[in-house]
């Protein structure tokens, strides 16, 4: 199951990068979407079984990742981008990072870890509020050392 975890990982890195948009925006986004997990996150679960997933605790997870998770893929589609290639990389490895962190408690609920991914699965759970911590200080950095949009005034004759 280490597989799934190093797949959603990898997946996450690549839509960062390919896309060229910033961490900021992206880890805000999750941001919001943890806090809206929250609030509905069972709610979703119950919506879930509706769709032919059994209800329960996986269902409630499932739909807590995706909740967690859909702000930023949304995000994704719109906003600034990076310039060069080292901030891609770095932001898409940033995004991931704080993603794996924001969604390891309810994957853990659905996945069965075992072998090394077991003892990274558990560094990442036990140091989750840290890296979640960090990571949100860096995604505001990263909004404020974005350069805004040129806006020139204009001049109108009279």
């Amino acid at each position: 199951m280490e597989f799934v975890l190093i797949g959603i990982a990898i997946i996450l890195f690549a839509a960062a990068y390919v896309t060229r948009r910033r961490f900021g925006l992206l880890g805000l986004g999750m941001a919001a979407g943890s806090i809206i997990s929250g609030i509905w996150g069972y709610e979703a679960g119950l919506v879930a079984s509706v769709f032919g997933i059994s209800s329960g605790s996986i269902a409630a997870s499932a739909a807590t990742t995706a909740i967690i998770l859909l702000p930023a893929i949304i995000l994704l589609f719109r906003g600034s981008g990076y310039k060069t290639i080292v901030g891609q990389i770095a932001g898409a490895g940033l995004f991931m990072i704080l993603a794996m962190a924001f969604i390891s408690e309810p994957l853990g609920h659905i996945l069965t870890i075992q072998g090394f991914g077991a003892s990274a699965y558990a560094w990442l759970l036990t140091n989750r509020m840290m890296i979640i911590g960090f990571g949100l200080v860096l995604a505001i950095i990263d909004l404020f050392l974005m350069k805004p949009a040129n806006s020139h005034p204009s001049h109108h004759k009279r």
